[in-house]
């Protein structure tokens, strides 16, 4: 298809959501349960070329980490992450359910 494989791109969006919990996460020094519960993608460009993956819900995820330490269940929060091509065009939106529960 002369193109990024999706498997690839999913990997990609993950991270860039998945970063911003761990590094929430590092910051609290408790042991907690983290794991993808769901998630979706929808394509809107060919993904050719230099990539990049941005997420912008950083307060979301920091606030369902600090719901899941306070109360001591589980909580969960849907994450997207935007990836754009090097013309800066969006080649798609990736989104994340993440689930997060003290050990």
């Amino acid at each position: 298809f002369r193109s990024v494989y999706f498997a690839c791109l999913q990997m990609a969006a993950e991270f860039s959501t998945g970063i911003i919990c761990m590094a929430y996460l590092k910051g609290t020094n408790k042991k907690m349960s983290i794991l993808v519960l769901e998630n979706k993608a929808k394509f809107q460009k060919k993904a050719v070329g230099k990539l990049s993956f941005h997420c912008s819900d950083g307060l979301s995820i920091k606030k369902a980490i600090e719901e899941s330490i306070s109360t001591g269940e589980g909580r969960t929060v849907e994450t997207l992450s935007i990836g754009t091509n090097a013309k800066g065009e969006q080649i798609g939106e990736f989104y994340f359910t993440w689930t997060f529960k003290p050990k």
